[in-house]
């Protein structure tokens, strides 16, 4: 028995992955404690039991199977991503859940999911290579899709979720430097440009750089280089076009001090708590910053600083290991796994995974602009939970059939 468990049972991805949803609980009761929100705390422990069923069910899940119907599912998470589009409730400006009873579903959760496993069954098909200019197209627009009906909800947050899921995705299966460059230097120009000229002439020189040194077809490069220019330039027509709330969110990133008691307020007192939390902490239940209630909802997207305010530097050291413990460990599971849809898979759920634990952090820090990304297993939410354990059991799933090909 005990080596039947140690080659096919991940022990590693559950209780790394079960700890973080503990310190989740604790830190949804603490920042709910005495509030009319109190009720969510048990809301997430629901949920919590309905994410461990749909961890197990993947996790026991034939892979084959699995794979077989990776697109039929996909296909049913674009079907959903429509119909929210006409049916969808909608929640700080944006149509991006299904309400049922005072309950919700947010089908960008189940999305990202099926978008990784149908990549990740498209690209481990014989027949199909990277290198293949059509086959990587029909790559690129198996995640443009889903990305597409996310940003008409508007979901700008979960959309950036979705392109930084790709690139990892597209790195392991074989694609060339030219073309991960060509997918993120417009990126790095845009951003430069959102921050100002001298930022957006420093980006376009290193992605001039980039593209040059990457490939081997230079006029290509060129007309990379030409696109990626077009794109800069045209960033202020695009924030103009923006929904006003995200627009104050873009300045406030920029200059949080821009409007302290408005879009800048949640950064700055998240800052202030986190920093406020010493290296030990307040102590459980007696962070001021939590307990008075200075940041509102401070259970969804800034759930990191009641454990930085409650148990200071260790705490948050404790929960950032055990999120690279859960990255690393996958990365590995990844890179053992004979099977190139478990492989790939494997990348593109911990790209999911990753993304939000970098966007979300850099957000509470102050780093990041607000885009109402959750801190994964920590962060109250249904939809988000269980779709994060899930992908737990898929990683266990992979880990048990590593050897297969």
């Amino acid at each position: 028995m005990n080596s039947y468990i140690k080659e096919y049972f991940d022990y590693k991805t559950l209780v790394s992955g079960l700890a973080l949803v503990c310190i989740g609980l604790a830190s949804i009761y603490s920042a709910t404690l005495d509030v009319n929100s109190a009720a969510n705390f048990y809301r997430q422990g629901l949920w919590s039991m309905f994410g461990l069923i749909a961890l197990i069910v993947a996790a026991l899940f034939p892979i084959k199977t699995l794979q077989r119907f990776s697109l039929p599912m996909y296909i049913v998470a674009i079907a959903l991503l429509g119909t929210i589009l006409v049916l969808g409730h909608t929640v700080n400006s944006s149509k991006s859940w299904f309400g049922f009873g005072g309950m919700g579903m947010q089908p960008s959760e189940i999305a990202k999911v099926t978008t990784v496993l149908a990549l990740a069954s498209y690209l481990s098909r014989p027949t199909i290579s990277i290198s293949n200019v059509k086959h990587l197209i029909v790559s690129i627009g198996i995640f443009i899709l889903p990305m597409l009906l996310i940003l008409k909800q508007p979901d700008l947050g979960t959309a950036i979720v979705f392109f930084a899921t790709l690139v990892p995705i597209l790195y392991w299966a074989g694609a060339s430097y030219f073309v991960l460059a060509a997918i993120l230097v417009p990126i790095l120009v845009a951003a430069g440009a959102l921050v100002g000229i001298t930022q957006f002439l420093i980006a376009a020189a290193i992605g001039a750089g980039l593209l040059y040194v990457t490939s081997k077809n230079k006029f290509a490069a060129a007309v990379v280089f030409g696109i990626t220019l077009a794109l800069g330039l045209s960033v202020q027509i695009a924030f103009d076009h923006l929904e006003p709330y995200q627009q104050r969110r873009i300045v406030t990133f920029l200059n949080p001090n821009s409007d302290p008691t408005g879009a800048g307020y949640n950064v700055l007192q998240s800052k202030t708590a986190i920093g406020s939390g010493g290296f030990w902490g307040k102590g459980y239940l007696h962070g001021s910053q939590t307990q008075l209630k200075y940041i509102p909802e401070q259970w969804t997207d800034f759930i990191f600083c009641v454990t930085g305010e409650e148990f200071g530097f260790v705490g948050g050291a404790i929960v950032l290991s055990l999120f690279a413990f859960l990255l690393l460990h996958g990365l590995h599971i990844a890179g053992i796994s004979k099977n190139k849809f478990g492989s790939l898979a494997a990348v593109g759920l911990i790209a999911i995974l990753a993304t939000h634990l970098i966007i979300n952090m850099g957000m509470d820090m102050g780093l990041m602009p607000v885009i109402g990304i959750p801190l994964p297993f920590l962060s109250y939410g249904g939809s988000a939970l269980i779709s994060n354990m899930a992908m737990l059991g898929l990683l266990m799933n992979f880990f048990a059939h590593r050897k297969e090909y």
